[in-house]
Protein backbone atom coordinates (compact mmCIF):
# COMPACT_ATOMS: atom_id res chain seq x y z
CA UNK A 1 0.00 0.00 0.00
CA UNK A 2 1.33 3.42 -0.96
CA UNK A 3 1.20 5.96 1.84
CA UNK A 4 0.69 9.70 1.58
CA UNK A 5 3.61 12.10 1.93
CA UNK A 6 3.03 15.20 4.02
CA UNK A 7 4.90 18.46 3.47
CA UNK A 8 4.58 20.47 6.66
CA UNK A 9 4.64 24.24 7.09
CA UNK A 10 6.09 25.99 10.13
CA UNK A 11 2.59 27.13 11.16
CA UNK A 12 1.57 23.51 11.81
CA UNK A 13 4.72 22.70 13.77
CA UNK A 14 4.26 25.84 15.86
CA UNK A 15 0.59 25.10 16.48
CA UNK A 16 1.35 21.48 17.37
CA UNK A 17 4.05 22.57 19.80
CA UNK A 18 1.85 25.28 21.32
CA UNK A 19 -0.98 22.88 22.20
CA UNK A 20 0.96 19.61 22.61
CA UNK A 21 4.09 20.18 24.69
CA UNK A 22 6.71 17.59 23.78
CA UNK A 23 7.32 16.54 27.38
CA UNK A 24 3.59 16.01 28.06
CA UNK A 25 2.13 14.73 24.75
CA UNK A 26 4.82 12.16 24.12
CA UNK A 27 2.68 9.88 21.92
CA UNK A 28 1.80 12.76 19.57
CA UNK A 29 5.48 13.54 18.97
CA UNK A 30 6.34 9.83 18.76
CA UNK A 31 3.89 9.52 15.86
CA UNK A 32 5.30 12.65 14.18
CA UNK A 33 8.82 11.25 14.55
CA UNK A 34 7.69 7.94 13.05
CA UNK A 35 6.37 9.74 9.95
CA UNK A 36 9.73 11.52 9.66
CA UNK A 37 11.66 8.27 10.07
CA UNK A 38 9.62 6.70 7.28
CA UNK A 39 10.13 9.69 4.93
CA UNK A 40 6.43 10.50 5.03
CA UNK A 41 6.75 13.89 6.71
CA UNK A 42 9.11 16.40 5.13
CA UNK A 43 9.65 20.14 5.08
CA UNK A 44 11.88 22.58 3.25
CA UNK A 45 14.90 23.89 5.14
CA UNK A 46 13.23 27.33 5.24
CA UNK A 47 10.67 25.91 7.72
CA UNK A 48 13.55 25.14 10.10
CA UNK A 49 14.74 28.74 9.71
CA UNK A 50 11.26 30.01 10.63
CA UNK A 51 10.86 27.86 13.75
CA UNK A 52 14.32 28.80 15.07
CA UNK A 53 12.97 32.12 16.30
CA UNK A 54 9.71 30.76 17.68
CA UNK A 55 10.32 28.52 20.68
CA UNK A 56 13.47 27.06 22.21
CA UNK A 57 12.03 23.52 22.57
CA UNK A 58 10.73 23.47 19.00
CA UNK A 59 13.99 24.96 17.71
CA UNK A 60 16.03 22.31 19.54
CA UNK A 61 13.76 19.54 18.24
CA UNK A 62 14.02 20.97 14.73
CA UNK A 63 17.81 20.96 14.77
CA UNK A 64 17.73 17.25 15.65
CA UNK A 65 15.48 16.36 12.68
CA UNK A 66 18.04 15.60 9.97
CA UNK A 67 15.52 13.62 7.84
CA UNK A 68 12.70 16.16 8.07
CA UNK A 69 14.26 19.26 6.55
CA UNK A 70 15.25 19.16 2.88
CA UNK A 71 17.73 21.46 1.21
CA UNK A 72 16.37 23.22 -1.87
CA UNK A 73 17.12 21.75 -5.27
CA UNK A 74 17.71 23.76 -8.43
CA UNK A 75 14.30 22.57 -9.66
CA UNK A 76 12.63 23.88 -6.49
CA UNK A 77 14.41 27.22 -6.86
CA UNK A 78 12.93 27.57 -10.36
CA UNK A 79 9.47 26.56 -9.09
CA UNK A 80 9.67 29.13 -6.29
CA UNK A 81 10.54 31.81 -8.85
CA UNK A 82 7.48 30.85 -10.92
CA UNK A 83 5.23 30.77 -7.84
CA UNK A 84 6.37 34.21 -6.70
CA UNK A 85 6.01 35.65 -10.19
CA UNK A 86 2.38 34.52 -10.27
CA UNK A 87 1.60 35.02 -6.55
CA UNK A 88 3.92 37.76 -5.19
CA UNK A 89 1.61 38.34 -2.19
CA UNK A 90 2.42 34.83 -0.92
CA UNK A 91 5.40 36.24 0.97
CA UNK A 92 5.90 39.19 3.26
CA UNK A 93 8.89 41.01 1.79
CA UNK A 94 9.73 42.41 5.25
CA UNK A 95 9.91 38.97 6.88
CA UNK A 96 13.32 37.48 7.61
CA UNK A 97 12.19 34.04 6.40
CA UNK A 98 9.32 32.92 4.19
CA UNK A 99 8.83 29.19 3.83
CA UNK A 100 5.45 29.24 2.06
CA UNK A 101 6.64 29.05 -1.57
CA UNK A 102 9.28 26.47 -0.57
CA UNK A 103 6.61 24.25 1.03
CA UNK A 104 4.62 24.31 -2.23
CA UNK A 105 7.72 23.71 -4.38
CA UNK A 106 8.69 20.72 -2.24
CA UNK A 107 5.16 19.33 -2.64
CA UNK A 108 5.41 19.69 -6.41
CA UNK A 109 8.79 17.97 -6.66
CA UNK A 110 7.83 15.23 -4.19
CA UNK A 111 5.39 13.76 -6.69
CA UNK A 112 8.07 12.86 -9.21
CA UNK A 113 8.60 9.16 -8.54
CA UNK A 114 7.98 5.93 -10.39
CA UNK A 115 5.17 5.16 -7.97
CA UNK A 116 2.44 7.79 -7.80
CA UNK A 117 2.19 9.09 -4.25
CA UNK A 118 -0.30 11.55 -2.87
CA UNK A 119 1.47 14.60 -1.52
CA UNK A 120 -0.41 16.74 0.95
CA UNK A 121 0.61 20.11 2.34
CA UNK A 122 0.00 20.52 6.08
CA UNK A 123 -0.56 24.12 7.18
CA UNK A 124 -2.68 26.00 9.69
CA UNK A 125 -3.39 28.68 7.10
CA UNK A 126 -6.98 28.58 5.87
CA UNK A 127 -8.49 29.14 2.43
CA UNK A 128 -10.31 32.47 2.64
CA UNK A 129 -11.63 33.55 -0.74
CA UNK A 130 -8.79 34.64 -2.99
CA UNK A 131 -6.43 35.66 -0.17
CA UNK A 132 -2.99 34.50 -1.29
CA UNK A 133 -1.91 31.94 1.29
CA UNK A 134 -0.64 28.37 0.99
CA UNK A 135 -4.14 26.79 0.61
CA UNK A 136 -5.08 29.20 -2.19
CA UNK A 137 -1.90 28.55 -4.21
CA UNK A 138 -2.19 24.81 -3.54
CA UNK A 139 -5.76 24.81 -4.83
CA UNK A 140 -4.60 26.53 -8.04
CA UNK A 141 -1.85 23.92 -8.46
CA UNK A 142 -4.03 20.89 -7.69
CA UNK A 143 -2.27 20.11 -4.40
CA UNK A 144 -4.31 19.09 -1.38
CA UNK A 145 -3.77 21.07 1.82
CA UNK A 146 -4.93 20.12 5.32
CA UNK A 147 -4.26 21.20 8.89
CA UNK A 148 -2.46 19.20 11.58
CA UNK A 149 -5.66 17.74 13.07
CA UNK A 150 -6.71 16.53 9.61
CA UNK A 151 -3.30 14.81 9.36
CA UNK A 152 -4.09 13.05 12.65
CA UNK A 153 -7.43 11.90 11.18
CA UNK A 154 -5.88 10.81 7.88
CA UNK A 155 -3.38 8.69 9.81
CA UNK A 156 -6.17 7.42 12.12
CA UNK A 157 -4.32 8.61 15.22
CA UNK A 158 -6.27 8.60 18.48
CA UNK A 159 -4.91 10.13 21.66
Amino acid sequence: MIKDIYIIDSSSLMELNKHNAMDVYISVWKNINELIKNDRLIAPKEVLNEIQGYDDNLAKWGKEQKKLFKNPTSEQIEIVKRILKEYPALINVDAKHSADPWVIALAITSQVTLIKVKRIVVTEEKLRGSKVKIPYVCSKMDIESIDIVELFRAEDWKF
